[in-house]
């Protein structure tokens, strides 16, 4: 699972940081942290595969677009430690620097990767490399399936039972759905996927999750957010409106003043952050009513509010 850090802060540079910059500091950062130069020493460890991390998300367009866009929060609901990693050529980077690419692989992605890495010096050390074509004979012991759930069921969290086939015939297992998942996370039963009957090894069930659409709230990341239209008078005046919430309608005070697409924040109102351990928040979009016909009384008083400097 992705950590917590703060990318920018990890690499030292600023979010408009240009793409030079980010690898500067990132070359910087690795010629300090690189186990070589800090042998037996846990914290450069630690601080090498954060730096390599920050990296591989800031040095990616797309991975970079989605950080800046949603947060940690939001981006760790889209990746995972395997997505952030895949396509990151570390062994290019670590030659430029006068360091081999088999003993970094292994520090970051632990040693029985380095290991079986090791018997493949030909290959190029890219993380989605490394999951296609060097774990292959296991992944196609793997099953996946596609499993689809209501809006609310991910947000609260539930049981679902599935059925699945296998080389050996058709199974049922109750899969836990953590509370607060997202679209395109995946789940792993392990020891649930096909066997091989000569080895007796056995694959794993991947069960990536599809969120079902809400017909009034709309997810990013953590946070909820619906809309409410007012009218002008209220828009002006402010006022008390009832919206729907995970935990049931609430009544939410719209201050006066408030300008079209104005949002009210109703803090811990939204989806469960299983790594903060925290709520999101829920946002109110107000919505003012303009009305396409008045009526003579109504024309009158605005023409006398119009005198008034309104």
């Amino acid at each position: 699972m992705a950590s917590k850090q703060d990318y920018y802060e990890t690499l030292g540079v600023s979010k408009t940081a240009s793409e030079e910059d980010i690898k500067k500091a990132y070359r910087k950062l690795a010629m300090k942290y690189h186990p070589d130069r800090n042998p037996g020493n846990k914290e450069s460890e630690e601080r090498f595969k954060q730096i390599n991390e920050a990296y591989a998300v800031l040095s990616d367009q797309e991975k970079r677009k989605q950080y800046d866009t949603f947060g940690m929060g939001g981006f760790q609901q889209k990746y995972s430690q395997e997505d952030i990693f895949r396509g990151f050529n570390m062994g290019d980077l670590f030659k430029d620097l006068g360091f081999g690419g088999g003993d970094v692989f292994s520090m970051i992605f632990g040693k029985q990767a380095g290991r079986q890495s090791g018997r493949q010096r030909a290959q190029s050390w890219d993380f989605g490399d490394y999951i296609t074509r060097e774990r292959q004979p296991e992944r196609d012991l793997d099953l996946n399936y596609e499993l689809e759930i209501p809006f609310m069921d991910a947000i609260r969290g539930g049981e679902k039972r599935i059925t699945f086939t296998t080389h050996t015939g058709t199974e049922e297992v109750n899969v836990k759905i953590p509370k607060g998942i997202s679209s395109g996370k995946k789940l792993r039963l392990s020891g649930k996927g096909n066997k091989d009957m000569r080895s007796g090894r056995t694959g794993d069930l991947y069960i990536t999750i599809k969120v079902g659409e809400h017909p009034f709230f709309k997810r990013v990341g953590s946070d909820l957010y619906v809309t409410k239209e007012i009218k002008v008078t209220e828009a002006l005046l402010g006022t008390v409106v009832e919206v729907p919430s995970i935990e049931g309608p609430k009544r939410v005070t719209i201050p006066p003043g408030i300008k079209s697409h104005g949002k009210v924040r109703l803090k811990g109102l939204g989806v469960p952050d299983t790594n903060k351990g925290i709520n999101g928040d829920q946002y109110v979009e107000v919505i003012i009513d303009i009305p396409k016909r008045l009526t003579d009384r109504q024309k009158t008083l605005l023409e006398e509010l119009k005198r008034e400097g309104i």
